[in-house]
């Protein structure tokens, strides 16, 4: 996104320097009719020039159409894949994702799907380095990159750094240390790289500026190696020049070839690379980011339903897997996860932006999943039943919704098990039901439909004071919504920790009060400004919800807050029905287009967005947070930055948690989007809810409509390993899912179960006669732990992802059952591959 340079002299010195020089983009974000050619008419030019390519996949299937001839003489030109090669492929991504925002999973299919598709085109490509023009980098990128075969990675992105930039580090090259402790050879931005002066894109190493290139020699770099990957459509054949003479000599080489035969050849130093490190921000807040992170979050955790529900009936009743629609679902939430999405969604023609892109996309992917999940409709006249499927490989006991279809009346509706014992029900709105069930690990259990009233149980309840304030209580919690502050929280009463007080009594924030600055309105302002109206909607004794209305500066908003029995998660929702654009945030500048050179933005400043905060009573505090396979001790005193060359890691992918490690007790923050957190000495744990005001490229972030949003708050004793943070945060995305049924089933079956570990399951598939388990390490140690699964297979064995096999497995057989003992690392990822499974 950087502006192309034209080519200048260049100045002589003794040291050989290096410089990577290739083309970023692709179909969706830029690659023009005819490109191709050009690219191979620069190769033919100019003899000693080398390629690096981060070109989106699917690209060369437009190619094929578009310019056949071209792309014939290009695949004769990428056919030598040696280290003498003078075309490297260093991304094969599917959708050019950031992946530190996306799930795990996620990046594991951007690269799975992105290699099958570059080999359609180039069947000899060999993957042998991971770079990218954009911080597409998370932590635990070393085991995934090792697993699919990787031998070398840059963590340099010098060109692009809009959306921000990894923290310079070390020197030549550098073992890049993963959360799992996987190792790969990197060469990192170099801790005498500085960022340019009068630029808020780039480092210095963006081209063979003599300065740079002095500045590494002298920091004891023998080889110093440049690097810009320009995007598809500039017209410059070979890259190097930046306004004063280039380094003499610089050698173009492919990364594959730097690291064997031009750098020093073995990493010096160890760089435990912490998310952190991940110096990266966007316009978070926004309305129309926001909008994205859920489409793309709702569509992540359909499709690894959908799949494992798919391989779980081929298993069991040999239907067949809808693989060519499973493609189809993966490959547009990898689209929707491109990084163009995020850092850019306005851009495009009306009704064909990126953001109008991922709707479109994450559309299919909700409908093809939907389809597998969904059982079809069935005529209500009969004996009906209810199937509960757990795609979790952990034993689940709780709440479920089901939402009745017409025919069926919701008062004379009750279930039974399959020992004909009466299943606590509740009735509640809109012909929803609710009910508690315990479903097997990865598997499912079916229930009876029983046409009476259902039975009263005592549990949760709600209430109202005198002063018209309401109490929310369940086995776990009692709290009290404060009527005259905006229905924020006065109490929150723990039940299991000694009926211990969380809320900060003495802080000037409300728990749970919504607080931003309306730079056009007066400065800050809460929700705690006025009393609200609040209705007990449902009360118990299975769920309690209250819901609470009032308005925010005239814009009416409402809120619902819900317990529910047996469960540790306390549910909001949020919707602020936006009258107008309304500006939120900094106010630095904020009418006025931002100069892209100011490394000021007022998009950075999340201490002034209209924050969800959440005072807790804790004497020492310390922040976790998850990040794709990984989760991160927060080493920042406070999360609160406003400049480009300043930026700080405050992301959420899914969860942080808040511990008091004095007291032993925590409260985690649950996000149904990708987002960022707040937090600082004086600063309460917050959740970023709205910004409205200048983005990158002079665009203005606006409100265009009602803001909805879902988050939940666990209370819970014990660091976030011990309390089980990472599973709660699975169950929430994968809910246990409910659908009636007029066919009996020999119920209560399971696939994988994982309960007696503590491990979690990203994903079940099916290739041919093979069944692939993905296990997660997340918050165990090293030990081995039994796996139960509820079939036979001729052979186990745990495959890396590229396929090739690591470890031949054990198998041990009990009542019909496999038994695999699999030991990992914490925060290790392994797949599990069994040939010719059947059924128990």
């Amino acid at each position: 996104m950087a502006a192309p340079l034209t080519l200048l002299a260049t100045e002589t010195h003794a040291q050989k320097a290096y410089f990577i020089d290739g083309y970023h983009g692709g179909v969706y974000g830029h690659y023009p009719v005819g490109y191709t050619q050009f690219v191979v008419d620069q190769l033919k030019k100019n003899p000693n020039w080398r390629v690096n390519l981060e070109i989106e996949p699917e690209t060369w299937d437009s190619v094929k159409v578009r310019e056949p001839e071209a792309l014939a003489e290009f695949q004769k030109l990428f056919a030598d894949q040696s280290i003498a090669g003078r075309v490297e492929y260093v991304s094969p991504a599917y959708g050019q994702s950031y992946l530190y925002n996306i799930s795990g999973e996620s990046i594991i299919r951007h690269f799975d799907y992105g290699m099958k598709k570059v080999r359609q085109h180039f069947p000899t490509a060999v993957f042998t380095t991971y770079s990218s023009e954009e911080p597409c980098f998370t932590s635990a990128l070393p085991q995934i990159l090792n697993s699919f075969g990787y031998k070398y990675a840059s963590l340099k992105n010098p060109n692009t750094c809009w959306g921000g930039y990894t923290r310079a580090f070390g020197g030549e090259l550098v073992n890049w240390i993963g959360p799992d402790g996987s190792r790969i050879t990197t060469v990192p931005r170099y801790g005498s790289e500085g960022l340019e002066p009068n630029s808020t894109w780039q480092t210095e190493g963006w081209t063979n500026a003599p300065k740079y290139i002095n500045d590494a020699l002298k920091s004891g770099i023998k080889n110093p190696v440049a690097m810009t990957l320009q995007d598809a459509g500039w017209r410059n054949g070979p890259w190097i020049g930046n306004g004063e003479k280039g380094y003499q000599p610089t050698e173009y080489k492919t990364w594959r070839d730097y690291f064997a035969n031009a750098s020093i050849g073995k990493a010096t130093q160890d760089w435990q690379f912490s998310q952190e490190d991940m110096q990266v921000s966007l316009v978070w807040g926004s309305q129309i980011l926001q909008k994205i992170a859920q489409q793309v979050r709702v569509s992540e955790n359909k499709i690894v339903m959908a799949e494992k529900v798919a391989a779980f009936n081929k298993v069991y009743y040999g239907i067949p897997v809808p693989q060519t629609s499973i493609d189809e679902a993966w490959r547009t939430l990898m689209l929707s996860q491109h990084h163009d999405c995020w850092i850019v969604p306005y851009n495009g023609k009306p009704g064909h932006t990126w953001a109008d892109k991922v709707v479109a996309w994450t559309d299919t992917t909700n409908h093809i999943s939907d389809g597998i999940i969904t059982a079809a409709k069935t005529n209500v006249a009969g004996e009906q039943y209810v199937n509960v499927f757990n795609t979790t490989g952990n034993t689940r006991t709780e709440l479920v919704t089901l939402h009745l279809p017409a025919g069926i009346d919701a008062k004379t509706f009750s279930l039974v098990d399959s020992k004909n014992k009466e299943i606590p029900v509740q009735i509640g709105a809109d012909q929803a039901v609710y009910f508690k069930v315990n479903v097997p690990a990865m598997g499912f259990s079916q229930f009876k439909i029983v046409n009476k009233k259902p039975s009263q149980t005592g549990g949760a309840k709600a209430g109202v004071t005198a002063s018209g304030d309401v109490i929310l209580e369940n086995d776990h919690y009692k709290l009290v919504l404060n009527k005259a502050k905006g229905g924020s929280i006065k109490s929150l009463i723990v039940k299991s920790l000694g009926n211990k007080e969380f809320v900060d009594v003495k802080s000037e924030r409300s728990f749970n009060e919504l607080r931003g600055n309306f730079y056009d309105d007066g400065g800050f302002h809460s929700t705690t400004e006025n009393p609200v109206t609040i209705s007990i909607i449902e009360n118990g004794p299975l769920v309690v919800t209250a819901q609470i209305k009032g308005e925010l500066l005239s814009n009416p908003y409402t809120q619902t807050i819900t317990l529910k029995q047996g469960d540790r998660k306390i549910a909001c929702e949020l919707n602020i029905d936006w009258q107008k654009n309304i500006g939120i945030g900094s106010d630095y500048k904020q009418h006025e287009k931002i100069d892209p050179k100011d490394v000021h933005k007022p998009f950075y400043d999340d201490s002034q967005k209209l924050l969800a905060l959440f005072p807790v009573n804790f004497k020492s505090q310390k922040i976790y947070k998850d990040a794709p396979f990984d989760v991160t001790e927060s080493k920042l005193e406070n999360t609160f930055f406003s400049r480009w060359d300043s930026i700080k890691n405050n992301l959420m992918v899914s969860w942080v948690d808040l511990y008091d490690d004095k007291n032993h007790v925590g409260l985690a923050l649950l996000s149904d989007q990708t987002t960022n957190y707040t937090h600082g000495e004086n600063f309460p744990l917050g959740l970023n809810v709205q910004y409205s005001g200048a983005g990158l490229w002079g665009r203005n972030h606006t409100l265009t409509g009602p803001n909805k949003m879902r988050y939940a708050l666990i209370p819970h004793a014990e660091k976030w390993d011990k309390a089980n943070i990472s599973k709660e945060s699975q169950n929430w995305n994968e809910p246990a899912i409910a659908q009636i049924t007029d066919r009996s089933k020999e119920a209560d079956k399971s696939l994988v179960d994982l309960s007696t570990t503590p491990y979690q399951l990203p994903a079940i598939s099916i290739a041919g006669k093979e069944l692939l388990i993905r296990l997660f390490n997340a918050d165990g140690d090293d030990s081995a732990q039994k796996i139960v699964l509820g079939g036979k297979a001729d052979s186990a064995a745990l495959v890396e992802l590229n396929g090739t096999v690591k470890e031949e497995l054990k198998m041990s057989n009990k009542d019909g059952k496999t038994v695999l003992n699999v030991a990992m690392p914490r925060f290790g990822i392994r797949t599990i591959r069994l040939t010719n499974f059947v059924a128990e």
